[in-house]
């Protein structure tokens, strides 16, 4: 637990009497899953770097790109050179291709599945929104049979430079569910999806695994972050309701991340 407090009490307090009792807007990798756990990202990143070598425009990435495990960064910088338009829906379709194949080893975030479900059976308005392939989201809401609780998922565009921390996929979901901003709230878990929400004006609840990611939100400026959700489930289980959160503290438990 951190030495800074939990969030989980100001987390229940949106989710129950606030935006987020009408619509919440879940991240993909991370909130609900890990996608690419123990590094497995690595196999994809190197992939496109391959792609990108064998068209000979490796020398497109900087240093730190050449290594960084991270795929989506290798996007990023393609989309940066105007000439390689082309390279970069190709090696969109890759990486689609890596994430796809991911879904059958990603791992479920603790807890996810049950606060889904609780949020869904009070009539909230689920939807996803995130940097990964809409398919990806899709085949594994479908393999954790929680497809049915989401009423759309809102994935990367053709337009890498929309992703987040642009709030182009949170202005999408909310234009398809017909709401304004101030009445849904987001769970993320980066300092892009903080900054996605901030822009687009939803209320924002942070999700961070280990003190690292935690500290990473808190810097960025997310007020509320929580460690898991733990806490949250605990208060659903119990009935509790918002007013008498506050006062509840014994809920509030150490929580593991």
């Amino acid at each position: 637990m951190d030495d800074e407090r939990d969030g989980s009490r100001d987390a229940w307090e949106l989710l129950v009497d606030g935006p987020g009792a009408t619509c919440v807007l879940f991240d993909f990798d991370g909130p609900l899953c890990r996608l690419f756990p123990f590094g497995t990202s690595m196999a994809v990143a190197a992939d496109l770097r391959r792609t990108l070598a064998d068209d000979g425009a490796i020398q497109a990435l900087s240093a730190a790109e050449r290594t960084d495990k991270d795929p989506y960064m290798v996007l990023r910088a393609i989309h940066r050179v105007p000439r390689l338009g082309d390279l970069v829906r190709r090696l969109d379709a890759r990486l689609t291709e890596g994430e796809l194949a991911a879904v059958s080893a990603a791992l479920p975030t603790a807890g996810a599945d049950r606060l889904v479900r609780w949020l869904s059976g009070r009539g909230v308005r689920l939807a996803v929104v995130t940097n990964n392939a809409a398919d990806a989201a899709d085949r594994y809401l479908r393999r954790h049979d929680l497809r049915g609780c989401f009423e759309a998922i809102h994935g990367r565009g053709a337009d890498p430079g929309l992703m987040k921390p642009h709030p182009d996929v949170l202005r999408r979901a909310l234009r398809g569910l017909g709401l304004p901003a101030g009445d849904a709230v987001m769970i993320g878990d980066t300092p892009a999806d903080f900054a996605a929400a901030e822009e687009a004006g939803v209320a924002f609840i942070g999700y961070g695994r280990s003190h690292d990611k935690r500290k990473l939100l808190r810097d960025a400026g997310a007020k509320i972050v929580i460690a898991s959700y733990e806490s949250l489930l605990l208060r659903a289980a119990s009935g509790a309701e918002p007013g008498a959160a506050r006062d509840r503290a014994a809920v509030d438990g150490p929580s593991s991340s």
